[in-house]
């Protein structure tokens, strides 16, 4: 198997372990019960998991409501009666995401109050859905998203900016159930795997009170003064919810190496979670797959870009991975994956990238400069044009991202 195609199996092996509808058949085939089912899907990772629960729960699940990111819904569902599918905004909210908002809490009202409710929470799901406080407007909430996601701040953070303007973020969706009861199932896509942050936290609320982080001026005041208009997220008057995380970034490392010994290849998994600006990781993993034991090089985390005035088409994994290009560069025998779980990075379709020890050499061949495309936050078009992009299309989970790596001996 040629080096590429080996990095390529690896990851589609991780995302086969912890897609949707595998995780939620394995874990509500343990569900206890013959009470009809009222489902509740939200995030990427909804069509998948919303599947896996229909399979399994059949007659017993009795209505559902599915809300994803716009181009990430199953047909299928669209089809059985018992589904309401949505659609809505990501990574910006959008009306969609405040109509998703309120169809949630009307599912919750118009639900049993002896009801059964199962929650399947993915990433992508402060995005999608949003009840906000009075006084507040899409145009302000979209104005905060959109610092944040250009910050550079890490995902713990931006959530709980999110969740503390948010009418059902922080916990406070839970105060909706009433007396139903009610369990969650959930994908992390978030470092620690907490609940509380996962989704920026429906039905879980924060177990320790920590500050926001800096904001600017502007957004600090609006985000001062939403957050003095939304229910107590310490109210602990609704229903306990039991969580369970189903799937997590440590699953899809352990199946990558898993495939990675299939393929007969050393494996190191390393244990460090990524984090910090995209570029100087990219360069740091690219030394270390280096001066490394020969065989596969697995890491997983999270990057971030600080993004310039006017960036161009590229995201967090097709940086990382340009930036380890130029390292790897005259090096034969070296490869490098960077990639998104989700099958997305920053604004573009590919899910990340794929480059190698002759990635630099043709981007030069081209015409194209990597310096400038990593100043411009824009690796997508080089690395099209090199034929270095990794594209999967929606995937059916989002643990987070992985990097991959391979050099032989």
């Amino acid at each position: 198997m040629r080096d590429r195609d080996c990095l390529l199996y690896c990851f589609h092996a991780a995302l086969e372990a912890v897609h949707g509808g595998t995780v939620v058949r394995r874990a509500l085939g343990r569900l206890k019960g013959r009470d009809p089912i009222h489902l509740v899907a939200i995030g990427k990772a909804a069509a998948a998991m919303a599947e896996g629960a229909r399979a399994i729960l059949g007659e017993r699940l009795v209505r559902a409501l599915v809300i994803t990111r716009h181009g990430h819904a199953d047909p299928r569902l669209s089809r059985d009666q018992r589904f309401i599918c949505l659609q809505a905004d990501h990574p910006l909210p959008g009306a969609d995401s405040l109509l998703a908002g309120g169809r949630l809490v009307d599912f919750i009202r118009l639900t049993p109050e002896q009801g059964h409710m199962v929650f399947l929470i993915s990433g992508g799901t402060s995005s999608l859905v949003e009840v906000l406080p009075p006084g507040a407007g899409l145009g302000e909430l979209q104005r905060v998203n959109g610092w944040l996601l250009g910050s550079g701040l890490d995902i713990l953070a931006m959530n709980r900016v999110r969740a503390a303007i948010s009418c059902i973020k922080g916990g406070r969706l839970r105060s909706h159930l009433g007396q139903r009861r009610a369990e969650a199932y959930l994908i992390s896509d978030v470092p620690g795997d907490d609940p509380a942050v996962i989704g920026s936290g429906l039905l879980v609320p924060p177990s320790v009170a920590r500050p926001l982080p800096e904001l600017p001026p502007g957004i600090r005041e609006w985000v001062t003064a939403m957050a003095a208009r939304v229910p107590d997220c310490t109210d602990t008057s609704g229903v306990a919810v039991p969580v369970h995380v189903v799937a997590t970034l440590r699953d899809a490392c352990r199946a990558a190496a898993a495939a990675a010994e299939r393929c007969g290849m050393n494996v190191t998994l390393h244990g460090e979670f990524l984090r910090g600006e995209a570029a100087p990781c990219g360069e740091r993993l690219a030394r270390e797959l280096l001066a490394g034991p020969p065989g596969i090089h697995i890491w997983g985390g999270e990057t971030t870009v600080i993004l310039p005035a006017d960036p161009g088409l590229g995201g967090r994994n097709q940086h990382l991975a340009l930036a380890a290009a130029r390292v790897l560069a005259g090096h034969p025998g070296t490869a490098l994956l960077a990639a998104g779980t989700d099958g997305s990075d920053g604004n573009t379709r590919a899910a990340g990238a794929l480059v190698d020890a002759g990635t630099v050499a043709r981007a030069g061949a081209l015409g194209l400069d990597v310096e400038q495309a990593l100043a411009g936050a824009a690796a997508h078009v080089l690395l099209k044009a090199c034929g270095d992009l990794v594209t999967t299309g929606p995937t059916g989970t989002n643990v987070m991202d992985l990097v991959i790596g391979i050099r032989q001996s």
